[in-house]
């Protein structure tokens, strides 16, 4: 059974944000900070993530990714990994005590049989991987993202509103020691802040052999500082690396990806991949889903609506009610953004609370 929308479109990626909390306060996510959700009331449990994740996996997802916030805040993370990642060895669902216990009829049985995942990524600010990745890969992580604003230590600060950068250039050492690899590098590129350190940062991709993965600007900050004039385009991104480090794309077509990919014409290693969810939309690729840390469905980054799975799995719905509502859901999902729309209002909630 694989998850599909009502314009053909298959889901095999769900993102989840196990908080919304974070110990960064960058410009274009989380300036002045936001009051952080209840706790025990609203929060998943490690425990209703897991059987969450059974089930998506059983309709098809293939890929996910934990963020956030900055999902290290999360207590004990690691045990969560462990818990996903034996869904990539399981042959079939083995459902703990306080779980939906599963419908003896035999069409219900075969809908939750071999689960594949075959990815379990974590994106991250770096602030506290150096010391944790280890423990990480050891839990069945397979690969980290990490943010990377700015390689100037003043600059870093002033975009993050924390001294941290040798930790996340200690993230990226950690990360190839413990062979979390590929590792990528989120880099957000903002006119004004940073759009002059491109061509550096695609220095650093070839001499540390790192996919830098390039992000337009998106309205989802909680300060709504977003302005078109602010965001740089992804052709503008490119001519810049290409006048001093010429480019090859590497396919001709993203697929369901977000980024086109590239690599250098001289043979050095590094990658350069360049996501332009403005300029060059990819909706009609999309295979993702999200999930929030208090457990709602978002079907896209920019949606005004959510559904919320959380109050359906704690209102004691049988396995067969779950599948059915998170299908329901995914034929909701809208068929493109409307950020280039004079229609266009921001997402009801910042990226922090939505996960990247």
């Amino acid at each position: 059974m694989l998850l599909r929308d009502a314009h053909n479109r298959i889901i095999r990626d769900l993102r989840i944000s196990v908080t919304d909390r974070c110990n960064f306060r960058c410009f274009y996510c989380l300036p002045n900070g936001e009051p952080p959700l209840a706790r025990k009331e609203t929060i998943l449990t490690f425990e209703e993530i897991e059987y969450i994740c059974e089930i998506f996996v059983s309709l098809g997802i293939e890929k996910i990714r934990l963020t956030g916030g900055e999902p290290l805040l999360r207590r004990d993370i690691e045990t969560l990994i462990e818990k996903i990642a034996r869904l990539k060895v399981q042959s079939r669902l083995e459902i703990s005590d306080f779980r939906l216990q599963i419908s003896d009829d035999e069409n219900s049985k075969s809908e939750i049989s071999n689960p594949k995942l075959k990815d379990l990524a974590l994106t991250t600010n770096g602030h506290s991987f150096p010391s944790r990745a280890a423990n990480l890969k050891r839990a069945g992580l397979d690969r980290v993202t990490i943010s990377l604003d700015s390689l100037r230590c003043e600059r870093f600060r002033e975009i993050t509103g924390v001294d941290a950068l040798e930790n996340v250039l200690q993230s990226i050492d950690a990360a190839k020691r413990e062979n979390l690899t590929p590792v990528k590098i989120n880099c957000v590129i903002v006119r004004g802040r940073n759009d002059d350190e491109i061509v550096d940062f695609a220095r650093f991709a070839r001499e540390f052999d790192v996919k830098m993965r390039f992000i337009e600007f998106m309205p989802l900050d909680s300060g709504h500082g977003w302005t078109r004039e602010s965001m740089v385009s992804a052709k503008e991104i490119r001519e810049k690396i290409n006048a001093s480090f010429p480019l090859v794309l590497k396919e001709k077509s993203r697929g369901a990806e977000t980024a086109w990919r590239y690599e250098f014409a001289d043979g050095a290693a590094g990658e350069i991949g360049i996501v332009a969810p403005v300029t060059e939309m990819f909706c009609g690729a999309c295979s993702r889903i999200r999930l929030t840390a208090d457990g709602q469905i978002r079907t896209c980054l920019f949606s005004d609506v959510e559904h919320n799975l959380r109050d359906v799995v704690r209102g004691g719905a049988s396995h067969a009610e779950i599948i059915e509502f998170i299908q329901s859901v995914v034929l909701k999902k809208e068929a493109r953004h409307t950020i280039n729309d004079a229609v266009f209002a921001p997402a009801s909630r910042s990226m922090s609370f939505i996960g990247g």
